[in-house]
């Protein structure tokens, strides 16, 4: 049971460096403890396959955010700091509701109701994730590419 109690501040612990972080990369890497921590609690409430799962998609995710990290190097992290104050408040009240609502029927309500919204919004991020690769290849003369199309 002190696994229990350990994980999910293990988990918010790394969450808070991965906001404060000021390089990219640093922050990539502090995301890794965060889905660890939190698919350690799921086989305690006796959710082995989805604790699997959990852990599968969230190194999927890892494995993107470092390839954007990679792909954009010139991304002005100056100017991402400077502003990270004004979305504090919007993500405390997001946290306040999380806290205050039944995550349970929430999860329920997403997969049943609205599991067709959801799947459109995987989707969506999907084609943004691919517009995203997509805009940050540079064409250039010195690199060799194949020409498959």
């Amino acid at each position: 049971m002190l696994l229990f109690d350990v994980s999910p501040g293990m988990a918010l612990v790394s969450a808070v460096t991965v906001i404060r972080a000021k390089n990219p990369v640093h922050s990539v890497l502090f995301f890794i403890p965060v889905p660890r921590n939190t698919s350690g609690l799921l086989p305690l409430s006796g959710l082995d396959f989805f604790a699997m799962i959990f852990l599968v998609v969230h190194i999927g995710a890892i494995a993107v955010s470092l390839s954007f990290v990679v792909m954009m190097p010139d991304t002005k992290i100056e100017e991402i700091h400077e502003n990270i104050l004004r979305y504090f408040p919007v993500g405390g009240i997001i946290g306040l509701i999380f806290r205050w609502t039944n995550l349970e029927t929430l999860g329920n309500l997403l997969y049943t109701n609205y599991s067709v919204p959801f799947l459109v919004s995987s989707l969506i991020s999907l084609v943004a994730m691919i517009g995203a690769i997509v805009l940050t290849i540079h064409k250039s003369t010195k690199v060799k590419r194949q020409d498959v199309f």
